[in-house]
C-alpha cells in the first residue's frame, strides 16, 4: 500500500466512476479478514486503517483498561497505559498498534484482489443500468449456445437468455445466427445482470413495426391493438392521425416491403393489418377479415358482439380451430358469437313459432338448433397460454383519428404470408399457407 496505489484508485474513480472511499473501505475490510486468518486468536477486537493520503496501512488492537489483566487479547493493565497516557482510567477502551512487519505483502495482495473485484462489480452495475432502461425494447443478438432448451444470445457486453416459454413454437435456432428479441425482464443476479428476452411477446411485433414504418415511429400512424398467436397468425389494428396518410398502406409499404421484412424476421408468421374504427360494430367486422360480414349486433352490458355472416363465410370467419374468431375477440376486446344467416333465420322462425298461440299452431319454446361459436377475448389458446402473460396484448387508448366511423368494416386487410401466393378467396375456408409463400396485399372495398 503506497502513494502509487492511491493514485490508481483516484484514476479508477475518474474513469470507471468507482468511489475511492468505497474501495478503501473494502480494502480495510478485506485486510481485517486476512489479519484474522493469519494471526488467529490474537486478532480479536481489531481495526485496520488505511491512510487516505499516503496509502500506509496500520493494524490496531482494541483493549479494555483494567487493574489486573486476566485476558491479554482483550485487556491491558492501567499502569502500562499510563506510560503514554497519564489520564487513562479503568474501563476505558484504548487502541494499540500491532502492525506485523510482514503484513505489507498480505496487504498488497489483498488490495489487488479487492480492486479487481470492485472493477467487476462496477462493470456489472453499468451493464445492468444500461439494459434496465431497455425493458420493453428490441435487442439483436447472436445465438451463442443452446442448453436445456434455453437459447443464449450474445449481446456484446452481456448474455441474454431466451427460455423455452418465450420461443416461437417450431422455430429452430442455429449457432451464430442473428435474431431480434423483445426484452421482457432485466434483473440483478449474484453473477451479474440477467436479461430475459422473448420471441412470442406481442411487444416484439409492435417494436418491429416501429422500426420498419417511419410513420409509426413518428406518431403519424398509431398502433391501437395487437392480438398474436406467435408463429401462426397476428392481427394488427392501426389508425392514422393524418387524413392524408393511409395507415394500412403505410404499414404494408411499397410492394409490401415493410411488412415482408417483419414476416421474414418472424419466420413466416401471418400478419393481418386491419383499420381501427371508433364504431365498434365496424371494428369487429373488420377484425374478422378476410371473412365478409353481413351485420354486427353489439350488447354493451355483456360486452358481446353477435356477428352474422353469409353461410359460405362461416368457416372462414371462425378460422382453423377458431383462430380467426379468437384473434378478432382478442383484438377488439369483445366476446364474439358468430352465426350464419341460415342459423339466424332458423332461430327467428322458431322464436316466431313459439310466440304464436297454441290454437294457431304455436308450440312450447325449444332451445335453438345451433349454438353460437364463441370467441372470448379473455380466452387463450393452449399454445399462447404459455407464451403470453395476461397483459401481453397491446391496446392503446382510443383517440381521435383520421378514419371516419362510417367507412366499410373491412376497408383494408393485409394478409402477409411467407411468399405471396394468392390468398384464399372469400368463398374458401382459410387454410394455413404452405412454407415458401410471398407477401400478399389484399385490399377489400
Amino acid at each position: 500500500m503506497n502513494v502509487e496505489l492511491m493514485k490508481a484508485l483516484e484514476q479508477l474513480e475518474e474513469e470507471k466512476g468507482i468511489g475511492k472511499e468505497v474501495i478503501i473501505e473494502a480494502i480495510e475490510a478485506a485486510l481485517l479478514s486476512a489479519y484474522k486468518k493469519n494471526y488467529g486468536a490474537s486478532a480479536q477486537n481489531m481495526r485496520i486503517e488505511v491512510d487516505r493520503d499516503t496509502g500506509e496501512m496500520r493494524a490496531y488492537q482494541i483493549r479494555t483498561v483494567v487493574e489486573s489483566v486476566e485476558d491479554e487479547a482483550t485487556q491491558i493493565a492501567l499502569d502500562e497505559v499510563r506510560e503514554w497516557d497519564p489520564t487513562a482510567q479503568i474501563g476505558e477502551m484504548v487502541e494499540i498498534e500491532v502492525t506485523p512487519r510482514d503484513f505489507g505483502r498480505i496487504a498488497a495482495q489483498t488490495a489487488k484482489q479487492v480492486v479487481v473485484q470492485r472493477l467487476r462489480e462496477a462493470e456489472r452495475d453499468l451493464v445492468y443500468k444500461e439494459f434496465r432502461d431497455r425493458e420493453g425494447d428490441i435487442v439483436t443478438g447472436q445465438v451463442q449456445r443452446i442448453e436445456r432448451k434455453n437459447v443464449y444470445l450474445d449481446l456484446g457486453r452481456i448474455e441474454a437468455v431466451l427460455p423455452p416459454t418465450e420461443q416461437i413454437p417450431r422455430e429452430s435456432y442455429r449457432q451464430s445466427e442473428r435474431i431480434k428479441a423483445y426484452v421482457v425482464e432485466v434483473r440483478q443476479g449474484t453473477r451479474g445482470p440477467q436479461i430475459v428476452v422473448s420471441r412470442t411477446h406481442p411487444g416484439l411485433l409492435k417494436r418491429l413495426f416501429e422500426l420498419e414504418v417511419p410513420e409509426i415511429y413518428e406518431g403519424i400512424v398509431e398502433i391501437k391493438a395487437i392480438a398474436r398467436e406467435a408463429g401462426a397468425r397476428s392481427k394488427f389494428a392501426v389508425a392514422s392521425r393524418d387524413k392524408n396518410v393511409d395507415a394500412v398502406g403505410a404499414c404494408v409499404g411499397p410492394k409490401g416491403t415493410r411488412v415482408q421484412a417483419i414476416v421474414d424476421e418472424l419466420k413466416g408468421e401471418k400478419i393481418d393489418i386491419v383499420p381501427w374504427n371508433a364504431a365498434q360494430p365496424l371494428f369487429v367486422s373488420g377484425a374478422l377479415s378476410p371473412a365478409k360480414v353481413t351485420r354486427v349486433e353489439i350488447d354493451e352490458e355483456t360486452k358481446t358482439a353477435l356477428v352474422i355472416v353469409p353461410d359460405n363465410q362461416l368457416s372462414l370467419a371462425i378460422g382453423r380451430e377458431g383462430q380467426n374468431a379468437r384473434l378478432a375477440a382478442k383484438l377488439t376486446g369483445w366476446r364474439i358469437d358468430i352465426k350464419s344467416e341460415t342459423q339466424i333465420k332458423e332461430i327467428e322462425a322458431k322464436k316466431l313459432f313459439v310466440d304464436l298461440p297454441e290454437d294457431q299452431g304455436g308450440a312450447p319454446a325449444e332451445p335453438p338448433a345451433a349454438e353460437p361459436v364463441a370467441a372470448d377475448a379473455t380466452a387463450e389458446p393452449a399454445q399462447a397460454a404459455v407464451a403470453e402473460a395476461p397483459d401481453s396484448d397491446i391496446t392503446e387508448p382510443s383517440e381521435p383519428v383520421a378514419e371516419e366511423a362510417g367507412q366499410p368494416a373491412a376497408e383494408a386487410l393485409v394478409s402477409a404470408t411467407p411468399n405471396g401466393a394468392p390468398a384464399p378467396d372469400d368463398e374458401q375456408v382459410e387454410e394455413e399457407a404452405p412454407a415458401g409463400e410471398l407477401v400478399e396485399t389484399e385490399r377489400d372495398g
